[in-house]
């Protein structure tokens, strides 16, 4: 399999419905989503024509000119397919399909072949009736975890939606969701504007609105609801080159780039964007609660601390991170600089004051959020840093990937980083790494190929032993 997986987040056990909706389309709902769809392609072939309306006068030169170059040389071509018609004719394909005719009837011919009325009378089917079990595996058990990922096929992008068992061994693709852009994140949380639970994931593309996504539906064709506005239309006014715009746009104006939920205020969502800013969204009203503008390139990644409402961490392409109070974030902040652009952060969940930060150059960096130097610097891996993530459970327990194709398990106990394991996951180049919030040896990974995989690291050699213990 080629189809990168670029995102990729657990959902933990027991809050997804037992047996999942199915929509159900009357016409008047399925001509509105057909209408919509004519529209949205509408704008981008508008785009794509004002963009394109300057070159085309020189693009119809050119194809006249090449037009003009290649008329010399017809006689030449027409002497070249009397050639191939010569060389052909000794294979006499005018009768091809009236040679080797037998005299045998259909019924000898067939005479060999035995079929049986039923798969019940078939001996050779072993599952006599596959209904019962595609019904076993819609259904989502108490003890399933699902893994949702985001997915890039030649023609479309999708979020894929994965059930994972430990006990069963089983690990399968439910359902998948079709994403209107290229995926970048995925966050999952519970928060519904409406019923104040659910199991919902939110999706950051190349686009900068950011699509949030019912889990427990199937089949769905749109976002429950989406948090950000299209970019602003342009007219050109009459006799003017000037353009005026219809509307303000809310929210990012590029790519989403990363997610984060407040699980504390679970209204709260941040995300990270190309336009060089991080939003605090409202989510129950789908407007941005602020606007935190103090990197000056990409923020790639962003992460709320697991026990303090107010307190976000974010990296940026500025090779910087950024530690906010969001109650008072233009005068409680405080900002470290690294050695490369910053990949991922992540706030360690048994030392509160303690994040760690990994860089394009191959460095992951643990720091103190009350002291501006960092408590210890590792060279991880030769190129980026594009995974890092400690385990739910196992304190001291981290796990890198990059994009040298490699996975690697460190013990960090003690602010003294060593290497436990490392291993090529055949998987090209690694983009993302998630831990199972129920299983703290199992994660989850996704790279330029081989889909979405997950290993379990406990089965790692004997040579290799883990010594980390349950906390």
């Amino acid at each position: 399999m080629s189809c990168p997986v670029t995102c990729v987040a657990w959902i933990p056990r027991g809050v997804a419905k037992e047996t999942p909706d199915k929509v159900q389309l009357d016409k008047e709902e399925l001509k509105r989503l057909i209408s919509e769809a004519k529209e949205r392609l509408q704008e981008t072939t508008d785009a794509s024509d004002d963009d394109d309306g300057g070159a085309a006068g020189d693009s119809m030169e050119v194809a006249h000119a090449s037009a003009a170059s290649a008329a010399p040389g017809d006689e030449d071509c027409e002497e070249d397919e009397k050639l191939n018609d010569d060389e052909l004719a000794e294979y006499d394909l005018d009768n091809y399909d009236e040679e080797n005719t037998g005299t045998e009837s259909l019924g000898e011919t067939l005479a060999g072949l035995t079929v049986f009325g039923s798969n019940e009378n078939d001996p050779y089917v072993t599952l006599k009736d596959t209904e019962q079990y595609e019904q076993e595996d819609f259904v989502i058990k108490p003890s399933d975890n699902l893994v949702v990922c985001g997915k890039v096929d030649k023609d479309h992008c999708s979020l894929e939606v994965h059930v994972y068992n430990n006990e069963e061994d089983s690990f399968y693709v439910h359902h998948d969701l079709i994403l209107s852009a290229y995926p970048l994140c995925t966050e999952w949380l519970n928060f519904d504007p409406d019923d104040s639970t659910g199991n919902y994931i939110a999706v950051g593309t190349m686009n900068p609105i950011i699509e949030v996504w019912d889990l427990d539906i199937v089949d769905c064709l749109e976002p429950v609801f989406t948090l950000g506005s299209k970019k602003a239309k342009k007219k050109k006014k009459k006799g003017k080159k000037s353009l005026s715009k219809e509307d303000t746009q809310e929210g990012h104006t590029d790519a989403v780039l990363d997610l984060s939920w407040n699980k504390q205020l679970r209204s709260v969502l941040a995300s990270a964007s190309a336009d060089h800013s991080v939003i605090l969204w409202d989510m129950s009203t789908s407007t941005p609660a602020a606007n935190l503008s103090f990197h000056t390139d990409k923020v790639q990644t962003l992460q709320f601390h697991p026990f303090e409402t107010q307190t976000l961490i974010s990296g940026s392409y500025d090779k910087s991170a950024v530690l906010y109070d969001c109650r008072n974030p233009q005068e409680n902040r405080r900002i470290w600089r690294f050695s490369g652009q910053v990949e991922r952060v992540t706030w360690n969940h048994f030392s509160p004051y303690h994040f760690l930060a990994s860089t394009e150059d191959g460095f992951v960096y643990c720091l103190d959020a009350r002291s501006d130097k960092p408590v210890f610097t590792l060279k991880a891996h030769d190129e980026e840093v594009s995974g890092l993530q400690l385990s739910s459970q196992i304190k001291g327990c981290l796990v890198t990937s990059s994009a040298d194709k490699y996975v690697k398990i460190w013990d960090i106990l003690g602010d003294k980083p060593s290497l436990v394991h490392s291993r090529d996951m055949k998987m090209g180049a690694l983009f993302c790494v998630a831990s199972c919030p129920d299983l703290p040896f199992v994660y989850a990974f996704g790279g330029e190929r081989q889909g979405l995989r997950t290993w379990d690291i406990s089965s790692i050699s004997a040579g290799d032993q883990l010594c980390f213990s349950l906390t």
